[in-house]
C-alpha cells in the first residue's frame, strides 16, 4: 500500500459502508459474535492457521464465528476495516499500518503473523548479491509496491539510490534468468514461484540487510480494540491454536487448507508451509507466544520511514500504530512454540 490519501480513504470507506450493513455488531444464527477477517490478498496459504482453527472447531470453542473476506488488487482492506464494515484485517507488511496511522486513520496492529519479513532480493551465483553493498551497479527488478522496501534497504545501508538501477517488473522471476536484471524480489514463502531460479539462487533477506519490518500484521480500529477486546482475544487465542495445530500436523493442515480453498495445489502448499512456519514461530514466540511483537521493532520502523520522508502528513506515534493490550490479555492462551 502506498501513502494513503485521506480523501481516497473516506471515499473507499463510504463505499464499504454502502455495500452492506455494518457487521461489527453482527452475530450468526447461533448468536455468536462474527469475526470477519479482511485480507489484503486473495484467499490462500497465508491463512492455513486460521483455516485449521476453523475446521478443528477452535473458534467455536471460544464462542466466535470466523468468516474470511478475500482481498485483491481492487479492495482497500484498510479502508474497509477502518470504516467499520469488518472487525479484523491483515495486510502483507507493517508499513501499510504506519502510513494509515500517519493519515489519522484510527487503526492499530494488535498481533503479527510473521516474526520477520520474508521479503528477499534474489540473484544468481554467477553475479551474486549476498550483502547490501553488492547491489551497487546492479539492475534490480522489483514490483512498484516494493520500491519503498528497496529504498529503505539502501537508506539503512547508506547506499545512494543513483548507484542502483530500478526496473519495474511483475511477479515473474524470468527477467533474472534472461539477464534483463541482476536481482529480482519476492517472498521466501512463495516456494512455487522460486522454483524456476533453481539451485544457483542467492538470497539476501530484507531483515538481514537491517530493515526490520513485520509481515502479516493483524489490525482493528481503535474503537474495536477498546469496545470488543474480548472478541479480539477469543479470535487471537483460537487462531494461535490453529497455527500450533498446523505446526504439529503439517500434512493434515494442508488437507484442511485445500478443503477450505479448493483452488490451491496441495503439493505446493505443503512445501510453502514449512517455510511459512519458520516465520510464524521463533525464539520470541517460544517465550511470549504466537502472534507476539516488539514495540522497539515498530519504533525502529517508524523512525526509518520518517527518515525516508514517507509520512506526507505527519510521523505517527508508536501508540497510534500498535497496541500490546490484546497480546497481554491472551498471554496464557497463545501457544509458546519456538
Amino acid at each position: 500500500m502506498g501513502p494513503l490519501d485521506r480523501r481516497q480513504f473516506l471515499k473507499a470507506g463510504a463505499a464499504a459502508a454502502a455495500a452492506g450493513p455494518l457487521l461489527s455488531v453482527g452475530a450468526n444464527a447461533q448468536g455468536k459474535p462474527v469475526v470477519n477477517l479482511q485480507l489484503g490478498w486473495i484467499l490462500g496459504g497465508n491463512q492455513i492457521g486460521e483455516v485449521c482453527a476453523k475446521q478443528m472447531g477452535f473458534y467455536d470453542q471460544e464462542g466466535v464465528d470466523l468468516k474470511f473476506q478475500s482481498g485483491g488488487p481492487n479492495i482497500d482492506g484498510v479502508a474497509v476495516v477502518a470504516a467499520g464494515r469488518f472487525e479484523v484485517g491483515q495486510v502483507s507488511s507493517s508499513p501499510s499500518l504506519m502510513l494509515a496511522a500517519s493519515q489519522d486513520i484510527p487503526i492499530q496492529c494488535f498481533a503479527v503473523g510473521a516474526q520477520q519479513h520474508p521479503y528477499t532480493f534474489f540473484s544468481l551465483k554467477k553475479n551474486p548479491v549476498r550483502e547490501p553493498k553488492d547491489l551497487v551497479g546492479k539492475k534490480v527488478g522489483i514490483q512498484a509496491t516494493g520500491v519503498i522496501l528497496l529504498r529503505a534497504l539502501l537508506a539503512k545501508n547508506k547506499i545512494p539510490e543513483k548507484d542502483v538501477t530500478i526496473v519495474t517488473i511483475g511477479a515473474d522471476m524470468a527477467p533474472l534468468l534472461t539477464g534483463q536484471v541482476d536481482v529480482v524480489t519476492g517472498w521466501l514463502t512463495n516456494t512455487t514461484a522460486l522454483k524456476v531460479l533453481g539451485p544457483d539462487r542467492v538470497d539476501l533477506r530484507l531483515w538481514d540487510a537491517g530493515v526490520h519490518l513485520y509481515a502479516l500484521p493483524y489490525y482493528a480500529t481503535t474503537t474495536t480494540i477498546k469496545t470488543k477486546a474480548d472478541v479480539l482475544q477469543k479470535f487471537l487465542r483460537a487462531s494461535g491454536k490453529g497455527w500450533a495445530y498446523a505446526h504439529a500436523n503439517r500434512d493434515e493442515a494442508v488437507k484442511l487448507l485445500v478443503k477450505e480453498f479448493p483452488n490451491l495445489v496441495a503439493a505446493d502448499e505443503r512445501e510453502a508451509l514449512d517455510v511459512m512456519l519458520q516465520y510464524a514461530f521463533s525464539a520470541k514466540t517460544g517465550a511470549e507466544g504466537w502472534g507476539t511483537m516488539d514495540p522497539a521493532v515498530w519504533a525502529d520502523q517508524i523512525g526509518l520511514y520518517a527518515e525516508l520522508g514517507q509520512f506526507s502528513k505527519r510521523t505517527p506515534k508508536l501508540e497510534e500504530v500498535m497496541t500490546m493490550d490484546i497480546l497481554k490479555a491472551t498471554a496464557d492462551g497463545r501457544p509458546k512454540i519456538g
